[in-house]
């Protein structure tokens, strides 16, 4: 196919005629950034003038959008200044269902959520550069103490309310800060600890002002699922510190007080694949669109919530997206995505291989692998074997609620011991067939980041039983009655079991393992659980063994340094010391008080997060932290691998990612929004 694709015959310049715009395609189609431009920099370019279409059934989807209003014009729907993609191939087709697969409501959503999220700004596919999105621009002062964000004028929410900077103020001052909604603020969205200055200049510009320099601070936005900005025409009406009828007005609704519509629709989370009001309480719901409010939040997303069950959800096209193509079409292409939630691995699989999938990428292990390639041809579909950033890590519940577990626990050679009894050449070729790496964990993505050493990457990594025993006895862990199993110092059974979902282990791995822990005298068994019921227990810190993916690029530490400091990140992550954190949090008043390391750690962290990656202050700093992880331990790692991307042939301007992780957002980089669906040979172009 060529780079550059003709929609329509250019039209002859005469008199105040202009020129159609070319429908070009390709990453070298121009631009300041590959595959995008804003309106007026692609017809300055052109020396054109772009007209606009839409999709032909756009007003039918927006009627299944509960509570949206009659649909305006598109020329009153798309911004004054649209987003502009250059599509991978082609220019797409609109129509079709997008069908995918996820665990759960909240458990393995990352793929389609992913397909349809937006941003302030996004990483360019070279997953090194910020590239505009839903902002048009920003400006950082000499310092990275303030920051000026610029969005598009005329930007609407998916109800056609405007879209202002007003949004991302009230996002921040009014729901992030407000511990009735949020109990407390994530540390990525603090400077130094504390709350940053947020103000609006203009209805397009806002202001972020620091307390101390952070040079990273808009790399959040470029790879986080949070967005920062929430609708504030629906939910200030329902903030009692907004609207001092907020609370009678909640309750004419039939809520207890205005925090709780707000929760309603927000979800007390800024994860976005909650429980919608849809399923949550339709009956709710539905009262909401009968005074005239929406089903759902209103979104600045490609796809909406129109439907969803225990069994799945279905979304439909944002007739207010705005995005378009070269060629002046409205994104998205597809229609719809129906979501379907399955947690038994072998039925997905078997899903996968009867072609009954467009994308996946998530939740689909290695082991996986041999049997999706021998069935490619009749499934009709592709397997993309890509580079992880993270790897699957163990670790150990420093704050156990066994007391005695706890101190075995928190002994630096049980945790070196248990490292070195693992086999990772086994688990290397069993696992991941040998295309994997043995490494250490080190906070860091070790293969893109300069100051990961070879040392560091292979501390305590050496298969080593007898060391391993000899540190066991070290910690105390004696096996007093010659049983062959190791007890605790009071004579105790030391038993692990390792409750673990697919979503982050492979059966295979933890099965090695717990045969590699219980040859060195701990006996250990495992049991598979969903993604839900793993989590839940973690932060109720009811498991003595955690088990998840880990790892990050510099990038994403550079700007969020939550993974350096216990419990590691939030809900979705690997969480060790529940109980250091509370102790925190509190002030000391509750919880168990941390190990000295962990303020050092915080130190560390906290200045790293103001010095711009990649200087030589940073990788000097980067060093030490890593070092401290590799000494600590606290993170055990196993293998660094690759990971199949699944997708259907059908699924045109799908460019195989560099890497599959959900450290980038899956596939949030790589422009869903010019996916389209449609016959192998016009998807395959």
């Amino acid at each position: 196919m060529s780079k550059f694709l003709i929609a329509s015959a250019v039209a002859l310049i005469s008199g105040n005629a202009v020129a159609a715009c070319p429908a070009v395609v390709g990453a070298d189609a121009g631009g300041t950034y590959p595959h995008i431009f804003e309106k007026a920099e692609f017809e300055s370019l052109h020396g054109c003038q772009m007209n606009f279409n839409e999709n032909p059934v756009i007003k039918a989807l927006n009627s299944r959008i509960a509570g949206n209003v009659e649909l305006l014009s598109l020329a009153k729907r798309l911004p004054e200044e649209p987003l502009v993609i250059a599509p991978y191939q082609s220019i797409g087709l609109y129509g079709g269902v997008l069908d995918g697969i996820s665990k759960a409501t909240e458990s393995g959503t990352s793929d389609l959520l992913s397909v349809r999220h937006v941003n302030l700004v996004r990483f360019s596919d070279d997953l090194a550069t910020v590239v505009p999105n839903v902002a048009k621009s920003w400006k950082w002062n000499n310092d990275f103490t303030v920051l000026k964000v610029n969005l598009r004028k005329g930007h609407k929410w998916s109800d056609g309310s405007p879209f202002t900077a007003e949004d991302i103020a009230f996002w921040y001052n009014n729901m992030l800060m407000d511990s009735n909604i949020i109990e407390k603020p994530k540390d990525r969205f603090l400077s130094a600890g504390k709350a940053i200055k947020v103000d609006v200049l203009d209805e397009t510009t806002v202001q972020f002002t620091m307390n101390k320099p952070a040079p990273g601070f808009l790399d959040n936005f470029a790879q986080d699922y949070a967005q920062p900005f929430q609708p504030k025409h629906l939910l200030a009406q329902f903030h009692p510190e907004l609207n001092k009828d907020a609370d009678k007005k909640a309750q004419e609704l039939g809520f207890d007080n205005g925090y709780a519509v707000i929760n309603f629709y927000y979800g007390q989370s800024d994860w976005k694949d909650i429980p919608t009001p849809l399923l949550k309480d339709k009956a709710a719901s539905e009262r909401l669109v009968k005074a005239g409010l929406t089903a759902i939040m209103p979104s600045l997303e490609s796809h909406l919530v129109v439907e969803e069950s225990l069994e799945g959800r279905r979304l439909v096209a944002n007739p207010y997206f705005f995005q378009v193509d070269t060629a002046g079409n409205q994104l998205p292409y597809i229609n719809e995505i129906k979501e379907v939630f399955i947690g038994d691995e072998d039925i997905q699989t078997a899903k996968l291989i009867a072609g009954e999938v467009d994308y996946k990428a998530q939740a689909v292990n290695l082991p996986q692998t041999p049997v999706l390639l021998e069935n490619k041809g009749q499934g009709k579909y592709e397997i993309a074997l890509r580079p992880t950033i993270a790897q699957t890590t163990f670790a150990f519940n420093l704050t156990d609620k066994d007391e005695e577990k706890r101190a075995v626990f928190n002994n630096i050679n049980f945790r070196r011991a248990m490292s070195v009894a693992m086999n990772r050449d086994q688990i290397n070729e069993v696992a991941y067939f040998g295309l994997g790496k043995p490494m250490q964990y080190t906070g860091f993505d070790a293969d893109t980041t300069p100051f990961v050493t070879d040392e560091l990457q292979k501390s305590w990594t050496q298969f080593d039983p007898k060391m391993a025993a000899k540190l066991l006895d070290k910690a105390g862990v004696i096996d007093k009655d010659n049983d062959g199993v190791r007890d605790l110092p009071s004579g105790k059974k030391l038993e692990l079991n390792i409750q673990y979902a697919t979503q982050g282990t492979p059966t295979e791995l933890v099965e090695i393992i717990a045969n590699n822990w219980t040859d060195v005298g701990v006996k250990t068994t495992i049991k598979e659980v969903t993604s839900d019921e793993y989590r839940n227990s973690q932060t109720a810190n009811d498991l003595s063994v955690l088990s998840w993916v880990m790892g990050r690029p510099l990038s994403n530490i550079a700007s969020n340094t939550e993974t350096l400091v216990p419990p590691y990140g939030g809900f979705f992550d690997l969480r060790t010391g529940m109980l250091w954190s509370q102790f925190l949090d509190t002030n000391g008043a509750e919880g168990v008080a941390p190990p000295a390391t962990v303020a050092q750690m915080q130190k560390l962290a906290a200045r790293f997060v103001t010095l711009k990656a990649g200087t030589p202050e940073s990788n000097e700093l980067g060093t030490e932290i890593a070092q401290r992880v590799v000494d600590d331990l606290f993170i055990i790692g196993t293998v660094k691998a690759v990971s199949p991307v699944y997708r259907s042939r059908s699924l045109g301007n799908f460019a195989v990612p560099k890497t599959s992780s959900y450290e980038f957002y899956r596939m949030y980089p790589y422009l869903a929004t010019q996916w389209f669906l449609g016959n192998e040979d016009m998807a395959n172009n």
